[in-house]
Parts: C-alpha cells; sequence; structure tokens
C-alpha cells in the first residue's frame, strides 16, 4: 500500500505502524465490496495472482491510494487523527494544506501487530526505513506526525535516529487506582531516513499516546496535543 491520500500532493503525512485489515475486510472476515470497497485486491482487479499485475493494474492501486478520502475511509480511525492538525488547515480531507498517512509496514496482516512474536515483527520492520525514506524524499512531506509510543520506538529503530523527547505535564492519562500515565512529546529534524537522502528537511513530530486506543485518552488530553501539534506544523510550514 503506497499512501492514504495523495502522497505527492501532501505537505504533512501521520505515521502508523501498519494498515488495519478492516481496509479489506468487514468484521465478518468477508472482503469488502462494491461502495464499501477501500482498496483493491486480486478480486477486484480480476487476477489470479499478483505476478499478473500490469501497468493498468498499477495506475487502479495507486488511484485507490490516492483517492482513499474521496471515497470510504475509515473515519472510526481517521477522525481522530484529522482532529489535531485542524487547527493549522491541515487535513485528509479537505483543507488549503493536504495530509495522507503512511505505515511504517505497508503491508496489512491478519492479526494485529500486537500479536506477531517478535521473528515476525523483526522480519517485516527489516526493509521498512528503506521504503519510507524513498516514499517521503520523493514527496513534497515536511513533517511527518507519529501515533504512539509504539510507532515512534520502531520509526527510530528503522531510520536510525533518535528524537528528543520532553514530558508535557498537560498530557498526562490519570487513573483511579495507580499512578498516572505520563505525557511525553518527541521531535527531531532529519535530513535522512535509513540513509535515504531527503530532499529537504523533515520535522518529525510524536506522541506517546496512541490516540485510537490508548485508555483514557480525555478530551483535555487530546485539546493538549492539538494545541501543540497545531503550533509545531504553523512554525515549520511558515
Amino acid at each position: 500500500m503506497i499512501s492514504f491520500g495523495d502522497i505527492t500532493r501532501s505537505h504533512v503525512a501521520t505515521l502508523g505502524i501498519n494498515p488495519s485489515n478492516r481496509e479489506f475486510e468487514n468484521l465478518d472476515g468477508n472482503e469488502l465490496d462494491g461502495s464499501a470497497r477501500r482498496f483493491h485486491t486480486l478480486k477486484s482487479l480480476g487476477l489470479e495472482r499478483w505476478s499478473d499485475t500490469g501497468v493498468e493494474h498499477l495506475q487502479m492501486i495507486i488511484e485507490s491510494c490516492y483517492t482513499y478520502f474521496q471515497r470510504n475511509p475509515y473515519d472510526a480511525w481517521f477522525k481522530k487523527l484529522d482532529r489535531l492538525m485542524v487547527q493549522a488547515q491541515v487535513s485528509y480531507y479537505n483543507s488549503p494544506l493536504k495530509a495522507c498517512h503512511l505505515d511504517l509496514i505497508p503491508y496489512a496482516t491478519a492479526c494485529k501487530w500486537t500479536a506477531l512474536n517478535h521473528s515476525q515483527r523483526n522480519g517485516l520492520l527489516a526493509n521498512a526505513g528503506d521504503m519510507l525514506g524513498r516514499m517521503i524524499a520523493d514527496s513534497p512531506i515536511r513533517i511527518l506526525i507519529l501515533n504512539g509510543n509504539s510507532v515512534v520506538q520502531n520509526f527510530e529503530k528503522v531510520a536510525g535516529v533518535q528524537l528528543e523527547k520532553r514530558a508535557m505535564a498537560s498530557w498526562a492519562l490519570p487513573r483511579s487506582q495507580s499512578e498516572q500515565v505520563s505525557g511525553i512529546a518527541y521531535k527531531g529534524a532529519l535530513s535522512e531516513i535509513a540513509g535515504i537522502e531527503l530532499r529537504q528537511e523533515l520535522v518529525v513530530l510524536g506522541f506517546n499516546h496512541n490516540i485510537q486506543s490508548s485508555f483514557g485518552v480525555t478530551t483535555q488530553v487530546m485539546d493538549a496535543i492539538q494545541r501543540w501539534i497545531s503550533l509545531e506544523i504553523k512554525v515549520a510550514i511558515t
């Protein structure tokens, strides 16, 4: 999978680990079809095997990636991330500044990332930095936003970098029977990713809470992260 949204027109990209299987199938495990379809499969392309892919099929796949947010996006996941950028007039949807979404590993897996064993994760990550570096180097992307601690750690590993980290008191998550979960902001400026030289400096921003799945991410914490992301985007873009 290349991208969610048009990477050739985006100045901002969010980053996750890998695509959800919900991009291809429903809760019953049946392949999405018709107006519900999000991406092409062998079935939709009329192919028996991927080795039969031709230029016309590649063009169809690219088009489905670039127009993702104009069709049937997985809004239950993407709307929460989009909310973090809108104050800076950046959006996956309609906005003066376009955003897209990328994944460290551009392949959906049948089970969740956390259910894969250590060997399986390392195998998928082995070429991740090279692919991510090449995609960003060939795009106008200037800001990369890392969604959650797992993404931050794996990005640092595959990119060969260490981001600056800062405790954010307003991002702390309350817990009734234990200590609160601290909020951490990450930031860096990169000229290359995994040895791939970039056309322009890339500002990398991250936060340790996974917006979609971290337990107890309150509206107040979301608003605080939104203010920080929006300010950093405005500074980097102007």
